[in-house]
């Protein structure tokens, strides 16, 4: 799959899971697209740091730890862009968690 239908698919879930959740706020679906992108450069460049310094606490909740690394990476991506705003770290909590479950669908489908 090209980077670019990965990139949509992202973008689709982030407009719904915004729809979804009273917290966040997409402004539009060009919002969303940057969103995505955004995203994913920090969960490719910073994410990894996290996690590497986060194994004891990831290890002990048997994963759900990466939640609150996500949530944390939702957080990043709302202070750099205008465009997007979670309410607070609950929100994005349950955020990651409703994206997950949209990219699980659409990648379950395509």
């Amino acid at each position: 799959m090209s980077l670019i239908v990965k990139l949509l698919i992202n973008a689709a879930a982030v407009f719904l899971g915004a729809k979804f959740l009273e917290g966040v706020k997409v402004k539009n679906f060009l919002s969303a697209v940057l969103v995505a992108a955004i995203i994913g450069i920090v969960n490719a460049t910073i994410k990894p740091i996290l996690i590497f310094l986060t194994i004891p606490a990831t290890i002990l909740t048997l994963g759900l730890f990466l939640f609150v690394i996500d949530a944390l990476m939702i957080l990043l991506v709302d202070k750099l862009l205008t465009g997007f705003e979670v309410k607070n770290f609950g929100w994005a909590i349950l955020f990651s968690i409703v994206l997950s479950v949209i990219n699980a669908i659409f990648y379950w489908i395509i």
